[in-house]
C-alpha cells in the first residue's frame, strides 16, 4: 500500500517541478558536497538584522567569517571565536545553541514542492513547504546561475518573515579540509575559552 502511494505521488509530479528538483539537487550539492565549496554572503533578515561574510563548506564540515565571529567545524566539534568578548566557545558540530540564527533555517530537500522558472538572471527555484513537513523553512525561492545552477539569492520564508541572502564569488571544488581545522595557536594569549558541550 505505502509502495503504490509513492508511485501514485511521483506520477503526480509534473515534469517541471520534476525538472525543478533535479537543478536543486546539483546546486545543493555543488555547495554541500563532498568537493565543497565557499562563498561570500550578504544577509538581510527583514532589516533588523544584516551582516555579510565568506563561509566554506564541506558536507557536514563548515567554516564562516563575519564582522562579529570567526568559526570553525571539523564535523566534530564546533569553535565560535567572538572577537568583541575575546572568547572561544565550543560546542557538539550539530548543536544548535551555537548560533543563535542557524538554528532558525532547517528544513530537508524532500519537505518541499518545487517549480521552476526562467528570470531574467538565471533560474528562480520555487521550493514550497509541503503539508506536515517538519523543517522551519516555509518557502524558498532560489535564483541560480543559468548553465552552472550556482548560487546567486535566496529568499527563505520563516514564520511570517522573508530573509534575503545574496551570493557572490561562489566556487565549488578544491576546499582543504585544513580550513575547517580550528587554529588554537592563534587564540592561546587573551581568549578564555567556555566549553558548552
Amino acid at each position: 500500500m505505502l509502495l503504490s502511494v509513492l508511485i501514485i505521488g511521483a506520477q503526480n509530479e509534473s515534469p517541471n517541478a520534476k525538472q525543478a528538483r533535479r537543478i536543486m539537487n546539483t546546486a545543493y550539492d555543488r555547495v554541500f558536497g563532498p568537493q565543497g565549496s565557499t562563498l561570500t554572503y550578504h544577509v538581510n533578515i527583514i532589516g533588523l538584522y544584516k551582516t555579510q561574510g565568506t563561509i566554506w563548506f564541506k558536507e557536514k564540515k563548515q567554516r564562516f567569517s563575519d564582522e562579529r565571529v570567526d568559526t570553525w567545524n571539523d564535523g566534530k566539534t564546533a569553535f565560535m571565536a567572538y572577537r568583541k568578548k575575546k572568547t572561544v566557545e565550543i560546542h557538539h558540530a550539530n548543536s544548535e545553541k551555537k548560533d543563535k540564527y542557524s538554528g532558525r533555517f532547517k528544513f530537508s530537500l524532500d519537505d518541499f514542492n518545487y517549480s521552476v522558472a526562467t528570470d531574467p538572471e538565471g533560474l528562480m527555484i520555487t521550493m514550497k513547504q509541503k503539508k506536515n513537513a517538519k523543517g522551519t523553512i516555509k518557502e524558498v525561492r532560489a535564483l541560480l546561475a543559468q548553465r552552472t545552477y550556482a548560487p546567486i539569492r535566496l529568499r527563505l520564508k520563516v514564520a511570517f518573515f522573508w530573509t534575503t541572502i545574496t551570493v557572490s564569488d561562489f566556487h565549488s571544488g578544491d576546499i582543504d579540509d585544513r580550513i575547517f581545522v580550528f587554529p588554537k595557536e592563534k587564540y592561546a594569549s587573551g581568549w578564555k575559552f567556555v566549553d558548552k558541550r
